[in-house]
């Protein structure tokens, strides 16, 4: 019996990581608002968030907000080869802290942290390090350590479209010793 409890136990574990993430699917539309965007709660390796957006009379933004835990960092965020974008392009952007406070119709990007245009050819590729070099993106630097972070999410054509991500979560590096 307690053989068969470990057995449990450890199934149980290993499928944690599996649950974190988010599929609109699954667990309904993530806010359009970014003053108030869905929770996402992340774990230690592959989380895939999984959503719907695009243009076709209203825009479908989506805000979700993630927490890096002390002694963990966001170290890719990889675009998945079953993302659909309308035009040539799509967007992301990310600000620290719980909001994206930016004003989607501002037409500036001060504020955020970092963004970037994606398309089908970034299909398979980390998008942090284009992320942290968006014309405006002010400390961001890849890995992202601890702390609360606010994504933004917009489709620029017309289209209802899909993208998957894949937020990598890793263990932080220690910090070497000074010599």
């Amino acid at each position: 019996m307690k053989f068969f409890l470990t057995l449990l136990g450890a199934a149980l574990l290993s499928t944690g990581a599996m649950a974190a993430g988010y599929k609109e699917s699954k667990s309904g539309d993530l806010s359009n608002d970014g003053l108030n965007p869905t929770r996402v709660k992340l774990a230690l390796g592959d989380n895939v968030i999984d959503g719907d957006y695009g243009k076709s009379g209203t825009v479908d933004r989506d805000y979700f907000v993630i927490r890096i835990p002390d002694g963990q960092q966001l170290s890719a965020i990889v675009l998945d080869a079953r993302t659909q974008v309308g035009g040539n392009v799509s967007f992301i952007g990310v600000q620290k802290g719980k909001q994206v406070t930016v004003d989607p119709l501002g037409g500036s990007p001060e504020g955020l942290l970092g963004w970037t245009h994606y398309g089908t050819s970034d299909e398979g590729t980390d998008l942090l390090p284009a992320i942290c070099e968006g014309a405006g993106a002010k400390g961001c630097t890849p890995p992202l350590g601890p702390g609360s972070y606010a994504f933004w999410v917009q489709e620029t054509g017309t289209c209802a479209c899909h993208y998957r991500f894949i937020f990598k979560v890793s263990a932080a590096a220690e910090a070497r010793p000074r010599d």
